[in-house]
């Protein structure tokens, strides 16, 4: 049994078998065969090894033709790894011994050595496992032949595992077979963990080097809420599973029941609970539990489906079909906020000249050097504003100048619809998200000239703390709970308190049920969260008065370290809600 520890994204457990990325996609069947047919798959290993090895051959003599003997020699050692009568010993085995697939025996033999290699420390040796795992899927290629698979073409259910996955393959997954993912890399508030948990999978980033200890086929648990993947698991681990998906089912219906309730204190505090979304069909499962509106509407995703370049109409149909659904509910929707972690094809030259992206021409910084793209977006926000409840949002704002400029498009777009005849909501608020520390020094003089704040924490986050949110090897510096993000959040309530400015708090900080009470507790009123943890966010609300809610956050802005804080509302929570936490535990 393996067990390896990332960065819980999305939560839930799930246990089926891993295909493993990076081998060319291909699927690698963990079947056992029966006795009378070893001899015939033992056959096919060795025809796979002989055209394998004959192929090498071929590429041996072509290159030291071109190239010269020392670069053949590449290609000799090659066919000396293939020939090596240990590793074939070892493949013959798993496939007599144990009546595993040829396909198993290999991935699992060739990713065991590659392990070792990579586990030795010595950078030449590391290098080589690469010489192995282009051997292996060598060999997978001649024993699966057309049977190769792409992530669109799966047709049983299984656990993801893979380097990474752009948030453009994330949003395409077939939640019918990919029953959740795990990644080498990543971090928590990454657009493709972000995803995970609008597609409400469970998923784990940043396991980091896994992907040699791993075969297709083999059985893993994946769990969301821990950060884990077990692989090959024994019965103790897979009795847990069970356990824990039992709890689960309890609690889910319990909160089922609350989906038609409001999110109110015990002492009659309303409190407005809205959904983030990435795409339209979201907005159904945020209605559905109850959800006051759209709190966060993503729109990049948009510019990440395709490899164009999407149209105004494009833009107004998709807010369409939001505005639609959601009636009188608030819908806001936040215009283009691409970034280093979510570049499509389309942009990617543009960023390729910033020597820092994160620091660089991103989010409201692009659209405001995009004018046309801009204006089209806004033309499409506007004609939908018709209706619904629209709201306009900027997003990473760091200075008056990028408001006033952006809010100038606005209105130049506002007049030419004007003079074109086309309808729109002429007074519709226009806010900001607060997601850098000279937004929130700004903050009373941006409160005159917004309508609404939304804090967009895992930025804000990101950059006081100067941690790269995406980064593993620095994703224990990257903390909610730090005391000088509690007191930036403090400082944007006073402000828009002063100028009586709503304030709603958007990022994954308000989608934890942790640090509900201490939001509350430090004057919010306004969530908006991830779709799927609406009615457990709910029953927390209903769980407390705002006097409890306010002794919480007065002890925890006390406390000077992060882990502190963290513990101390862990704590908190366990004691308002014990089984909603005790449900959770695997």
């Amino acid at each position: 049994m393996k067990v390896f520890t990332g960065i819980a994204v999305s939560p839930g457990i799930e246990t089926g078998p891993v295909l493993v990325l990076g081998s060319e996609n291909f699927r690698i069947p963990r079947v056992y065969l029966t006795r009378d047919a070893v001899d015939a798959e033992l056959n096919r290993f060795h025809e796979a090894l002989d055209h394998v090895c004959a192929d090498i051959r071929e590429n041996e003599q072509l290159v030291t033709s071109q190239l010269g003997e020392q670069y053949g020699a590449i290609f000799s050692a090659h066919l000396q790894m293939a020939g090596d009568p240990r590793l074939i010993r070892e493949v013959e085995a798993l496939i007599r011994d144990q009546c595993r697939s040829p396909e198993f025996a290999v991935s699992r033999v060739l990713r065991g050595y590659a392990s070792q290699l990579q586990k030795m420390g010595n950078q030449y040796l590391s290098e080589r496992a690469l010489d192995i795992f282009d051997l292996e899927k060598r060999l997978l290629g001649k024993l699966l032949g057309a049977s190769r698979e792409e992530l669109r073409d799966l047709s049983s259910p299984v656990i993801l595992l893979a380097h990474d996955l752009t948030p453009g393959e994330t949003a395409s997954l077939d939640t019918r077979f990919v029953l959740g993912f795990a990644t080498e890399v990543g971090g928590r508030t990454s657009h493709t963990a972000i995803l995970a948990g609008a597609l409400e999978i469970p998923a784990v980033v940043g396991l980091g080097r896994c992907l040699a200890q791993v075969s297709g086929g083999e059985t893993a648990i994946l769990d969301g809420d821990r950060g884990q993947v077990v692989v090959d698991p024994d019965s103790e681990s897979l009795n847990r599973v069970e356990r824990s998906r039992a709890r689960r089912h309890l609690v889910r219906e319990r909160l089922g029941r609350i989906n038609n309730l409001p999110a109110e204190t015990q002492d009659g505090q309303r409190i407005q609970l809205s959904g983030n979304i990435e795409f339209p069909e979201e907005v159904s499962a945020c209605m559905q539990r109850g959800a006051d509106g759209i709190g966060l509407y993503r729109t990049e995703f948009l510019f990440l489906s395709g490899n164009r370049e999407p149209s105004e109409q494009d833009h107004y149909e998709a807010y369409c079909r939001v505005l639609d659904a959601c009636g009188e509910r608030p819908v806001v929707i936040r215009t283009l906020d691409i970034g280093a972690d979510k570049v499509p094809q389309l942009l990617q030259s543009q960023f390729e000249e910033s020597p820092n992206p994160m620091l660089g021409l991103r989010s409201i910084r692009l659209s405001l050097q995009s004018t046309p793209m801009f204006k089209r977006q806004l033309r499409a926000i506007l004609r939908a504003s018709v209706r619904g409840n629209v709201r306009i949002m900027f997003p990473l704002v760091s200075s008056l100048l990028e408001f006033r400029q952006a809010k100038m498009i606005l209105m130049d777009v506002m007049e030419d619809l004007e003079e074109e005849g086309v309808p729109f909501q002429r007074n519709l608020p226009v806010g900001m998200m607060v997601e850098v520390p000279s937004a929130v020094i700004l903050a009373e003089e941006f409160a005159r000239e917004v309508d609404f704040f939304s804090i967009g924490t895992n930025d804000l986050i990101q950059y006081t703390l100067a941690c790269d949110r995406s980064d593993p090897t620095v994703a224990g510096l990257y903390r909610a709970g730090d005391p000088s993000i509690l007191r930036l959040i403090r400082m944007v309530l006073r402000a828009a308190d002063r100028h009586g400015k709503p304030v709603t708090v958007c990022g994954q900080m308000s989608s934890e049920p942790r640090f509900v009470p201490l939001l509350l507790g430090m004057g919010l009123r306004s969530l908006s969260v991830t779709p799927q943890s609406i009615p457990l966010l709910k029953e927390i609300i209903r769980s407390l008065p705002i006097s409890e809610a306010e002794r919480i956050a007065q002890h925890a802005c006390q406390l000077d370290l992060a882990r502190d804080v963290e513990h101390y509302l862990q704590g908190e929570l366990s004691r308002l809600c014990p089984d909603l936490v005790n449900g959770n535990d695997f």
